[in-house]
């Protein structure tokens, strides 16, 4: 006689833990843009970012007759759209592990595919306000910023959209794989700063070594990076790029790629997470974080 199978999760049930993981998400970001730290963040970030664009307001990029707030604005936003979208789960992930959420979570039926759900949602969103205080003092202090006008402004929101959408999922997968909050910032802030310094963000890569150029482009952040210059900057601009145009199908398609792969990535390695979640590794990381305070 075969063994009987375990009946299916009620499709209900699913729905109820994800629309959960979205309202928590929602919650958790009204609650962030309220905190007066946040708000520190916000503009600490909007000050020196827009800052060093005003400083350098008056320049021009060599060869062209592009200002250099114009050509910097770009980058600006690439970086922070990459540490925010792939930080923010490292920590938070690693952080509810040690102080037992996840436990919880784990606790309730479904309640991993509601915490998931929230972290996504929260994280996404932290995006936004954190380039809105730089996109839009910037629009209103440099003119021609956006020189394609309203189709500019949707591929630029296009462009970082599908972008969080590549990063996202990998800062989940780090964020389940780091050992502790002391180690997230080995794990995932070394590796990202890399990253962004080879993918032509802060020097052009056409600077670079050939194989450091091959190696770039593999990475989702090169690609951000390309996407939200196309949206910026004027058509003639493509020239100085790698290829000499903007490559926008590629930068769809590998962005997608990352995307895709994240996704099936990330589950099984949240699944196993989970699975090895218990009391005795939560009090273990609270008395390894209190070794660490002392």
């Amino acid at each position: 006689m075969s063994a009987p199978v375990a009946p299916a999760a009620p499709a209900g049930a699913t729905r109820h833990a994800v629309r959960l993981g979205l309202r928590r998400g929602w919650t958790e970001f009204l609650l962030s843009v309220r905190s007066p730290q946040d708000q520190g963040f916000y503009l600490f970030t909007a000050v020196v970012s827009v800052g060093y664009l005003w400083l350098n307001r008056d320049g021009e990029v060599e060869g062209t007759t592009l200002s250099f707030p114009t050509v910097a604005l770009p980058s600006v936003l690439a970086a922070l759209a990459a540490f925010g979208v792939f930080m923010g789960p490292v920590f938070a992930l690693a952080m509810e592990r040690e102080d037992g959420t996840l436990l919880r979570h784990k606790a309730v039926p479904h309640g991993m595919q509601g915490c998931v759900t929230g972290q996504l949602v929260l994280h996404a969103l932290s995006a936004v306000p954190q380039l809105l205080v730089v996109l839009v003092p910037s629009w209103l202090l440099f003119d021609g910023l956006v020189r394609t006008g309203a189709g500019g402004w949707l591929v630029l929101a296009g462009v970082v959209v599908l972008g969080m959408a590549a990063l996202l999922p990998w800062g989940m997968v780090v964020g389940a794989l780091v050992p502790s909050t002391q180690k997230a910032g080995t794990w995932g802030m070394l590796p990202v700063l890399v990253v962004v310094g080879i993918s032509g963000v802060f020097v052009p890569l056409q600077q670079m070594w050939g194989w450091l150029q091959a190696v770039a482009q593999v990475f989702p952040v090169y690609w951000l990076g390309l996407g939200l210059r196309s949206a910026v900057l004027p058509d003639a601009a493509a020239a100085l790029e790698v290829g000499g145009s903007w490559r926008t199908g590629t930068t769809v398609a590998v962005l997608g790629a990352w995307c895709v792969v994240g996704l099936l990535v990330a589950p099984p390695v949240l699944r196993r997470m989970a699975r090895r979640q218990s009391g005795s590794q939560v009090q273990a990381a609270r008395d390894a974080a209190l070794q660490w305070v002392r």
